[in-house]
């Protein structure tokens, strides 16, 4: 069975109209689907949705101007043959215009949480993200929204986002999805050639070798140090290495709710990854 596809608003509200009084989840993407993506379907049934709707959306707004939005990989049909496979109800592939109709002079920002980190590399990245998230939300009027751990900035900016405009939708964060050897799977990967992917797997490494020194008494500071120099030996450039709280805030101390977070540049691709201090 094919799955149905929407390109307005309109539709989309109708669709989502003819599901209820079903409990209903939106899982936003930008396509290119893989098996993490489809994770995100899953998490959806688990929290407790019966009809789940996702999203298409590659959105210029979070681009930078030397970013990869014209070859950022796209195969709508692909992915809509997955997303049917894996339990989605409806999709919705709404085109820029749409998005962001002629005159469109709103953005949505998020102090603070979206200033720091890729919100260093990336300016104003987070103002789109935060600025499309919000419009979905809107037109769509989900009772649940599933984002993937991975971008842990992101999915802190969206829960700030959804606490401080009193959207009446709760914010899931479902668990990142790895390879066999480790590196968190991402749209992005398939820019990596043989010898970067082969290589990518240091960033988790890294990452697991930090946690483990940190929970076993090496201060933090000596911990991100060595991150940072084992990347460098695996051939990455990294942007930042850190542990941050709740609240993104850099920590010097393990505490409460702790995670590390890296982003790193490999060849002409750059990759982020994340953990808890200590499993939850």
């Amino acid at each position: 069975m094919s799955l149905p596809i929407v390109r307005s608003i309109a539709a989309l509200r109708a669709g989502i109209a003819a599901f209820r009084p079903a409990c209903i989840a939106l899982v936003p993407t930008m396509g290119a689907l893989h098996e993490g993506h489809l994770a995100l379907i899953d998490a959806a049934h688990e929290a407790g949705a019966t009809r789940v709707v996702a999203s298409i959306f590659v959105n210029p707004a979070q681009f930078g101007p030397s970013e990869d939005f014209d070859r950022y990989p796209r195969d709508e049909a692909a992915d809509a043959m997955a997303l049917a496979a894996a339990g989605c109800d409806l999709l919705f592939a709404p085109d820029v215009a749409t998005i962001y109709p002629h005159g469109f002079a709103t953005t949505v920002s998020v102090a603070r949480i979206g200033n720091v980190l890729d919100g260093v590399a990336r300016p104003r990245h987070f103002d789109g993200v935060a600025t499309v998230v919000a419009k979905l939300l809107i037109a769509a009027g989900p009772d649940l929204a599933v984002f993937g751990e991975k971008d842990w900035q992101q999915l802190a900016v969206i829960r700030r986002l959804v606490l401080d405009l009193q959207l009446p939708v709760g914010i899931v964060g479902a668990p990142i999805v790895r390879d066999r050897d480790g590196l968190a799977l991402s749209s992005r990967n398939a820019y990596l050639d043989v010898d970067e992917r082969a290589r990518a797997a240091a960033l988790p490494r890294a990452l697991i070798a930090a946690r483990d020194a940190i929970v076993q008494g090496m201060s933090v500071a000596a911990a991100l140090d060595a991150t940072q120099a084992s990347l460098v030996a695996a051939g990455f450039l990294p942007d930042y290495v850190t542990l941050v709280g709740e609240e993104l805030q850099p920590l010097t101390q393990p505490a409460p709710h702790a995670r590390l977070l890296a982003a790193a540049r490999i060849g002409a691709t750059r990759l982020i990854d994340n953990l808890p201090l200590r499993p939850s």
